[in-house]
């Protein structure tokens, strides 16, 4: 024979992924009974990678929904920009409210009187802070008036009450109706010195805006008897200012400079709140790096499982090499075996993750019934309910990250299969 025969009949290549590389990667996925030991490694490898990514996606949702649930709190009791004085009282801080009000890109202004307090009733007492506001402004803060659980807002400016949180109405054991008294350090000055003022209020309305500090710390009290209670009788402490883009807020600061006719300082939301927001955002990331190893050790399973597979299949390397199969054929036989792991866990890791995320304050509530125990304390994290918010990018980035380290990891191995030639291969048996 010629060896112009002889090339011509020589084993042609077959096309990348053909469907014999598929079925013989399928059988190798389905270990024999020998076999044993590589597939708990498989399935190790597949338990691993799904729940580190499920994982995954459940702690940074619920650290994202942590974080939105934190600021539209925050952002929703409190202004976006606090303005105080530094020339003298704020006397004329109706007349400088409405001037900032109508700053482009401001949505309204709340003048008040801000003082602390201690709280008491027959049955016990506690510290709060006391905020003095209009009945109209009050009406603005909708956190506050579409949470009232008893009472009502109205009369609230002629009414002479005050409006608590849920649970500080709890510790005191008073509901819409009964009486607390307020005692402030700060009373009238006499000969004796100053003494503390105490006086007693009705509880005409109790919210429920669902955070521990605002509801356990908070008295509105009608701004008139603000100022009565803390000696600023036609004054106020500051001017906060609610605008309608709160990102936007150094866009917003020069215009209100300009636009408040006095010497002023400005404090924004950003500012009052940055070290709390700080610690959130270096907690996100290193959680994130921490429990990526968990996905990194998940993928070198499937890279010794592999390794274990290429050696334990060496006959099986030489008879398809010896029948025409190319090393690229083999590299792909190992590689979609290995990645055939990583896919799969991967996505049921996303589908585990997602199906929690949607139920977690149902999961939660029914481990703290089943254990008895209260797992989301909101004296520790501040609010009452587990939020979940998954990120549409964060999550396609953890999936993303998953798949690359499921391919990636396999990679090595599949070329030590691709490295064998047919006698060497035998030497594995």
């Amino acid at each position: 024979m010629s060896n112009t025969d002889a090339t011509d009949h020589e084993p042609q290549g077959t096309k990348p992924f053909a469907a014999f590389e598929w079925m013989i990667a399928g059988r190798y996925l389905r270990a024999r009974r020998k076999e044993g030991f590589i597939s708990v490694i498989a399935g190790f490898s597949f338990v691993g990678i799904m729940l580190g990514v499920a994982t995954l996606i459940i702690v940074m949702a619920v650290m994202n929904g942590f974080r939105t649930e934190l600021i539209n709190k925050i952002l929703g009791v409190n202004g976006h920009v606090v303005v105080q004085p530094l020339d003298g009282p704020l006397t004329d801080y109706a007349e400088v409210a409405d001037r900032l009000a109508k700053v482009e890109g401001v949505k309204f202004t709340i003048p008040l009187v801000e003082g602390q307090a201690l709280a008491s009733s027959p049955a016990a007492s506690n510290g709060v802070l006391v905020r003095g506001l209009r009945g109209q402004d009050l009406g603005k803060l909708q956190l506050v008036s579409r949470t009232i659980k008893e009472g009502s807002l109205e009369g609230f400016d002629d009414g002479g009450g005050v409006l608590i949180g849920r649970r500080l109405a709890d510790q005191l054991g008073v509901r819409a109706g009964d009486t607390i008294s307020l005692v402030s350090p700060r009373g009238a000055v006499t000969p004796m010195g100053v003494t503390p003022r105490i006086k007693g209020y009705q509880v005409q309305a109790i919210f429920e805006i669902g955070m521990s500090e605002y509801d356990g710390a908070f008295v509105f009290l009608p701004f008139a008897e603000a100022q009565a209670y803390f000696n600023r009788e036609g004054d106020a402490s500051s001017i906060e200012i609610y605008l309608e883009h709160p990102d936007r807020v150094d866009e917003v600061k020069p215009k209100l400079h300009a636009a408040a006719g006095r010497q002023i300082y400005l404090l924004d939301w950003r500012d009052r709140n940055k070290t709390f927001f700080s610690a959130l955002e270096v907690e996100r990331n290193v959680m994130f790096l921490i429990l990526t190893l968990i996905v990194l050790v998940a993928a070198l399973n499937i890279i010794s499982g592999l390794i274990m597979l290429v050696k334990d299949k060496g006959r099986d390397i030489a008879i398809l090499r010896t029948m025409g199969a190319t090393s690229g054929s083999v590299m792909r036989i190992f590689l979609i075996t290995g990645a055939s792991i990583g896919v799969v866990g991967t996505l049921a890791g996303f589908a585990l993750g997602m199906i929690v995320c949607w139920n977690v304050e149902s999961i939660r509530a029914f481990l703290a019934y089943l254990t008895g125990t209260e797992l989301f304390s909101p004296e520790v994290y501040f609010l009452s309910k587990l939020p979940a918010d998954p990120n549409a990018r964060e999550t396609a980035s953890v999936v993303l990250m998953a798949l690359f380290l499921s391919v990636f990891a396999t990679l090595y191995p599949s070329w030590r299969a691709a490295r064998l030639d047919p006698v060497e291969a035998l030497r594995y048996e």
